[in-house]
């Protein structure tokens, strides 16, 4: 449903913040892995986040590094050792061009933008990640979360939008820079594990209990009953609550929202065709896609977002084009992003989701601007690109420019704390908000960054 859109700073926005604020559990030194969505419900609930229907994020998180010469920022007049293999086509928008292999996505280009300045100064896979997802420097571990990552502030912040569901899912499963540090584990993402991507029906686990099967078997790994034995262990003050949440668990288990919302083979196969590249169930059949097939995580990212999850993360991998990548974005990355993502844009203005839900399409860095040996580029965070589309995002624009070779911003540079003001400021997340870490030291939501106004 549509919501009034208050600007950032007004006497409206801070007195909703101020209502906005929960107490602060610091649940971080649980040390609980692998948590149920019984888990987070529990915690969730002892840090006294509500329930509340509001805007929803979907991130397509390119992991990797998509180059900006092969997607949103072609650069067709640069000598050819910089341009690449590729040209640029015309938009829908006059003025706007992007790579020629993306000719749906060009169709609809007033419907999303580009933000071709994007840079900060770490070249590493999980680094990266951490900046993006946190907009803080990332610890001695990259693949360690520090501090907290968006969808876990999000949870802490404002909880669920539906009980039915967990406020912030992860498909199929966590990446670096997406845990919740020192906001504990009720603010982990919920994993599908099972990946719409590979062979076969998409079943979670948490979904195929039948009549007859044993507490132990129903509570086996990443089930929704899983640990509570170890929840009713911790003390006597826990065996109500937790009996409580055994039973809130079971509802959302058996609710219908829930299974609508994961049950990605009762989507009509119209619309999975529209989507692309459906992993087909025929063994003997030649026409199986590889599980790097992330067209129909897409999908399943937009039920999840229509159904009332709050922050989505799909993983697109895998944007590592170093050796022939040419090759792989012309036969592999590019066709498959150009019908999903076109796809997902039609699909949610379609569904009157398109206003309340923010896509935002991004990876840890962008590439090296000169083409490298092997016909493929390098890691590159000095410049890349990002596709935003929906929420407070006007369509058929770009903000900031990269030089003639794709190699630094050249106009109107913009950081990844940005985007993130930008996703909060649309759900309406107290950036300004401390919390302490583990060493009990304040820390704040986010360090900087300005909402993106050319976008809106």
């Amino acid at each position: 449903m549509a919501t009034h859109k208050i600007p950032l700073g007004c006497p409206e926005f801070r007195q909703r913040l101020r209502r906005d604020r929960r107490s602060f559990l610091k649940a971080g030194g649980l040390g609980v892995a692998g948590l149920t969505l019984a888990d987070l419900l529990q915690l969730e609930a002892a840090s006294g986040a509500p329930s509340r229907r509001e805007n929803s994020v979907l991130i397509l998180w390119m992991r990797g590094g998509p180059s900006q010469h092969e997607t949103w920022d072609p650069k067709p007049e640069a000598p050819v050792e910089y341009r690449g293999a590729f040209g640029a086509t015309k938009t829908n928008v006059p003025g706007i061009q992007i790579v020629d292999l993306l000719p749906k996505c060009a169709k609809i280009m007033d419907k999303w933008s580009i933000v071709r300045s994007l840079h900060h100064g770490n070249a590493g896979h999980s680094a990266g990640d951490q900046i993006l997802f946190t907009g803080h420097p990332p610890g001695p571990d990259p693949a360690k979360n520090v501090h907290p990552s968006c969808g876990s502030i999000v949870s802490e912040q404002l909880g669920h939008l539906t009980p039915d569901l967990p406020s912030y899912v992860m498909i199929p499963r966590q990446v670096p820079g997406t845990d919740s540090a020192y906001l504990g584990p009720a603010h982990r993402p919920f994993e599908t594990l099972a990946d719409p991507a590979n062979d076969g029906p998409f079943q979670l686990q948490n979904f195929s209990l039948v009549e007859g099967v044993s507490d132990r078997r129903f509570g086996d790994r990443k089930t929704l009953l899983a640990n509570f034995d170890r929840f009713r262990a911790d003390s006597e003050q826990h065996i109500d609550a937790v009996g409580t949440f055994r039973q809130q668990a079971y509802g959302i288990l058996t609710s219908d929202r829930a299974r609508k919302a994961f049950d990605l083979d009762a989507e009509r196969a119209d619309v999975r065709e529209r989507y692309g590249f459906i992993p087909r169930y025929d063994p003997m059949d030649p026409r199986r896609c590889s599980a790097n097939a992330f067209c129909q995580r897409v999908l399943l990212g937009r039920r999840l977002v229509e159904a009332g999850v709050r922050l989505v993360t799909v993983d697109c991998r895998w944007w590592d084009t170093h050796v022939e990548g040419f090759d792989s974005m012309r036969n592999g990355f590019l066709p498959r992003w150009d019908q999903c993502y076109s796809a997902l844009i039609e699909d949610l203005e379609q569904r009157g989701l398109l206003e309340t839900t923010l896509v935002v399409a991004w990876g840890e860095f962008g590439r090296t601007p000169r083409v490298n040996k092997d016909r493929g580029r390098d890691h590159y965070p000095n410049v890349f690109s990002a596709a935003l589309a929906g929420g407070p995002v006007q369509g058929g624009r770009v903000v900031g420019s990269s030089d003639a070779k794709g190699a630094f911003p050249q106009d109107n540079p913009k950081s990844p704390q940005d985007v993130l003001a930008t996703i909060y400021q649309h759900l309406g997340i107290d950036t300004r908000k401390h919390y302490l870490n583990h060493s009990g030291r304040p820390i704040i939501t986010l360090p900087y960054g300005t909402p993106l106004r050319e976008l809106a």
